[in-house]
This record gives C-alpha cells, structure tokens and sequence, in this order.
C-alpha cells in the first residue's frame, strides 16, 4: 500500500478506538474522518460526500417519516388490540405478542415501533397478571428479528444495499431477498425465547422505581411574616441546596412549575422539593420557612393539573446530559423541566439528587409543562417519554396509515416502483393525508443517524479505493487457511463483534468492502457473505447498550444488566449458528 493506504487505515482504527472508548457522538466521529480524507486528497470532494446523496440513506429518511405517520395515527394500536387478547399463560403471552410486534418491525424502523407499545404492552402485562420484565425483553428482541425478515425492516439493510450496489454497479437485492435467511433465523429465535424466557427472565414487581413519590419528595411553606417574603428563590438561598432541589410552588391554588430563580417568593407559598427527603430539618433552619400545615407533596405532585404533568423518560446514548452532574446538565433551561428521581438498573438512586450524573439507560421522573411530552418524543436525548397514568390519544387515521403502508411494500415487491420511490411516496401519502404533521415528520428523522450512515460511506470508500480493503482481505484469507465456511463465520463474528461496540451501521459499512475483496479474491459468492453482515449487524441482544431498543425496555422492564447477559448471550448464539447454517445449506459458497 501507498502512505494513502497506511493513512486511511490508521484513520479507521483511531475511529474504531474512539467509538469504543470516548463518548464523543458516532456522527461527529464520522464527520471528522470524512474531513480528513478530503483535506488529505484521498476522496474528491465528489466520492467524500457521496454518501449524502445515496438513494438508501434517502430511503431510510423516507421510511423514519412512514413510521411516524404509523406511530402518530395509531396504527400499531390497531393491531395490537386484535390480537393481543387474553392469554392464560406466559408462554401464551409471548406467542401473541411476536406476531403484530415481528410484522410490524419487518416493514418500519424498529424503534419507533417498540417506542409505540412499551406502555401498551405495559398496561396489557397488568390486566393479564403478568410482570412486565417477563415481556419487555422479548419485545426487543422481537423487534430485532423482525427487522431482517426484509431489506427495509432496519436501516442497515438499506445501507449496506446500497454501498453494495455502489461498489459492485449490480443491481442490489430485492424486497425479500433477505427473507430466506431472516425468516428462519426469527422462527428459531421466537422458538428459543418461547421454551426458555419464561424461566431465565426475572419476575419482577411491576411498580415503578417511582412508586412512591413520598419517598423523595417533601413539602414546606413560606412564613408569611418571615423574611423571605418577596426575595427571589436565590435570594432567598433555595436555588444552590446541597440536597434538595425546589421543583414547584404552589400559590393561590395555581401551581408554578420549573422555577425560575428570580422567581419572588409569597407568604403561605408551598414548596415542593425533591432529593433526600430527610433534608427536611436543613430547610427548617432557614429562617422564614415553616412546616406546611398539610405536608403532602407526594399528593400535591399526583393532583391533576393543567400546569404540568409527570413524565417518565429514559436517557439515550446521544443524550447531551450523559457524564454530567444533574445540575452541571441545566435539565430545567434545556428542557423546560425539573428532574424530581433518577432510577438506575430499576431501583431509584437515593442521596443528592443534584449531584446525580446522568447515564445511558437511566429513567428520569421529571416533572415537566404539558408540551414537554409532544416537544421531545422525537428528541433523540430520550429514546422513550411516556406520560405517567396517560395513554396515548388515537387518531381516526389509523386505517389509512396501514393501507399507505400496505401499498408501499406491495409496490415495491412486485417491482412496480423501486424502494426509493415507494418510500418517498409513503412518506409523502402520510403527510397528505394527516396521518402525521409536517411537525411530527422532521422530528422523526433522526439526523445523527443520517449523518453518520452519510459520513462512513466516505470511510468504506476509502478502504476500497486506497488499497486497505485488498490488504485486509489477504490476511484474513491466510488466517482461514482457504476454508470457505471459516470465512463466512469470521466475516458474521466480526460484525457481531464491532456492533456491540460501535453502531451497527458503521460496523456493516466498514465491513462490506473488505469482505468484497475476500471473495474476489478468493472466487467465493458475495451474497451470502452480505447476508452474513445484515444479520450479524442487527442481532445484537447480549447488552443492553448493545442496540437501542434494548435500552428502550431496560427501565420499563425493572431489568439489571445481568438480565440481558443471561437471555442476550445465548440468544446471540443461537441467531448466530442459525444464521451460518442457513447460508451454508442455502447458498453456494462457490
């Protein structure tokens, strides 16, 4: 290799190191590496951001608005109250819950999709008798295996189509191609969960870590002869307490919510503050600060107001807060809302809530103004905001949101239009016909995503153009000793190796090149070495950080990391030797 060689792949393991190891965003990562290539002359201009104008990142964005239009109408719901129904047994639980979440999941990005019946199936777990943790983790992993039964059931199969056909100039694959692999590899997976979760999964109470909101909540009131009479909140010495944190006042029977600090204090204010509730004798000794006559602040939080509301949210690996100190994080200016209790692995974390540092996974209680659940739903920070106690409204759209997505995958099946234009017009047919706003539309894109999709083109092509891929792929062959099989299985470990440290489309991009190069130069079919990068890309289960939607359920589920280790570990095996014995006996390797 030439300096352009050694450079871009020293490039590519200082992004794999900074992946694994720092908690700068995978996008900026990406972004940064595109940059150096072009500064460095390796890409033009042209193959540098060649990855923003390539028609599967396209369809990726067209169907993140198709599965909006679906959440936002109540579509999902739909299908869900056909088929869920009452079943006597957990076993039998978990066999109506696959079939609407695997359907489903097989034609919208799996996220929103599990997004929309957390709280569905949480209600559902309660009025079967069933402990949630016994099906949270099974609709992640539904949603999973769902997702490779075709090419548009996750944005990685779209991706690596598309590099695909970028660097072969072949056609690509259609629809269903996929489906001879997935199929299988979900009916083992569903089979595998249905004999063994029932056991190997905790059941655990289904109450919330929040529970009991008298637990880190309490209650005092102003003097109205005392001193503090019109001060502010920080003249007064309650913005900056070590362990409480003031979250609302109640005055005259209105209700003040996310407390600004010039806010003036009035005689018979009552206060409401969150954090160690025996920090109650520290506010008592602030002169003009009284015990409130009814001391009820868990009750005052669960009174109906139109004020404000209380809000479950679980922090996502792109949160900006992640690694800072609750309050270092300004929650209230950036949120518009006030952190009352954090819940870690599914039990609260007690003591200074202030000092608290925030991390992937952790499911805040916030109390929060009405909008703040329509605002960031879509806001990538939180994977999932639920409204305590409130289901989400259904809309009279529901029916036509599934005929556009019915017509979508019909039209593209039969090859009647390509995925690009089907999923352009999806998107465009759910916008026109309300089943979600122009609003709902652009916050469901996920630019981070789309950006980071976008920029690592620029690193595969790298790869492949400055001689890296042919490099890699050499080794590799001399390390399989020329067994076909062998490269097959270390091109599915490696993936599934590189998923659960870095995204799971970076992971596949990276990869596709070089293994390109392994079966050019070994004379080997490609197709069942592309399959082998699409499935191992997308069934990660061990971790809950692993994929998105598993971190999605970790806290609704009241799950412990180990819970994933135990069910996660061998399910990865089994969808692993699934997937290998299926393009073994599927395909030929030559």
């Amino acid at each position: 290799m030439q300096w352009q060689g050694w450079f871009s792949l020293a490039l590519t393991a200082s992004v794999l190191i900074t992946l694994v190891s720092s908690r700068i965003r995978p996008h900026l990562v990406m972004m940064a590496a595109l940059s150096l290539l072009s500064i460095a002359g390796i890409l033009s201009p042209a193959d540098a951001l060649a990855g923003f104008g390539n028609s599967g990142l396209i369809t990726v964005a067209a169907m993140f608005v198709v599965a909006a239009g679906m959440h936002a109408s109540g579509a999902a719901d739909l299908l869900i109250d056909r088929v869920l129904g009452n079943p006597a047994s957990e076993r039998g639980a978990l066999a109506r819950l696959f079939t609407p979440v695997v359907v489903l999941s097989a034609f919208l990005n799996n996220t929103p999709v599990v997004a929309t019946l957390i709280p569905a199936v949480h209600s559902w777990s309660r009025r079967i008798g069933i402990a949630p943790s016994k099906l949270m983790i099974p609709l992640s992993y539904c949603a999973i295996l769902g997702g490779t039964l075709t090419l548009i059931g996750t944005s990685t199969n779209l991706i690596v189509n598309a590099q695909y056909q970028t660097l072969t100039g072949s056609p690509g694959f259609s629809l269903f191609a996929i489906t001879a692999v997935g199929l299988p590899v979900a009916l083992g997976g569903l089979a595998f969960m249905w004999l063994f979760f029932p056991h190997w999964l905790p059941s655990r109470e289904p109450e919330s870590a929040f529970a009991n909101l008298r637990e880190f909540t309490l209650e005092v009131a102003i003097d109205p002869n005392g001193p503090l009479v019109g001060r502010s909140v920080e003249q007064a010495g309650l913005r900056h307490l070590k362990r409480v944190y003031l979250v609302e006042i109640e005055r005259d029977g209105a209700v003040v919510t996310a407390v600004s600090s010039e806010e003036p204090l009035q005689g018979g204010d009552r206060l409401v503050f969150a954090g160690d509730t025996e920090a109650i004798t520290d506010l008592l000794r602030i002169k003009g600060i009284v015990p409130s006559a009814e001391n009820a602040a868990a009750e005052v939080l669960q009174q109906q107001r139109p004020e404000r509301c209380l809000v479950e949210a679980v922090v996502s690996p792109h949160c900006a807060a992640i690694g800072l100190a609750i309050r270092d994080a300004r929650f209230r200016e950036r949120y518009g809302a006030v952190v009352l209790a954090v819940a870690r692995h599914g039990e609260r974390i007690r003591g200074n809530l202030s000092t608290i540092s925030l991390q992937a996974g952790d499911t805040l209680l916030l109390e929060a103004r009405p909008a703040f659940v329509t605002r960031q739903r879509y806001n990538r920070d939180f994977l999932l905001i639920s409204d305590m106690g409130a289901e989400t409204p259904r809309h009279g759209q529901a029916t036509i949101a599934w005929a556009i997505l019915i017509t979508v995958i019909g039209a593209a099946s039969i090859g009647f239009i390509s995925m690009l234009n089907a999923a352009l017009l999806g998107a465009g047919l759910m916008l026109a016909s309300g089943c979600c706003s122009v609003s709902q539309a652009e916050k469901s894109l996920d630019l981070n995503v789309i950006i980071t999709i976008a920029a690592s083109f620029a690193l595969g092509t790298a790869l492949e153009k400055t001689g890296v891929a042919a490099f890699l792929a050499e080794h590799i062959i001399l390390l399989s000793q020329d067994s076909d099989w062998l490269l097959l299985v270390l091109t599915y470990v490696t993936v599934s190796l590189l998923t659960e440290v870095i995204t799971n489309n970076a992971a596949a991009i990276l990869m596709l090149p070089i293994v390109l190069q392994i079966t050019q130069m070994s004379g080997l079919n490609s197709e069942p070495f592309v399959f082998a990068i699409m499935m191992a890309a997308s069934a990660s289960f061990a971790t809950p950080l692993g994929y998105q939607t598993n971190l999605m359920v970790y806290g609704p589920g009241n799950y412990h990391f180990a819970d994933f280790l135990r069910v996660g570990v061998p399910m990865n095996l089994v969808t692993g030797a699934l997937t290998i014995g299926v393009l073994l006996l599927g395909w030929p390797l030559r």
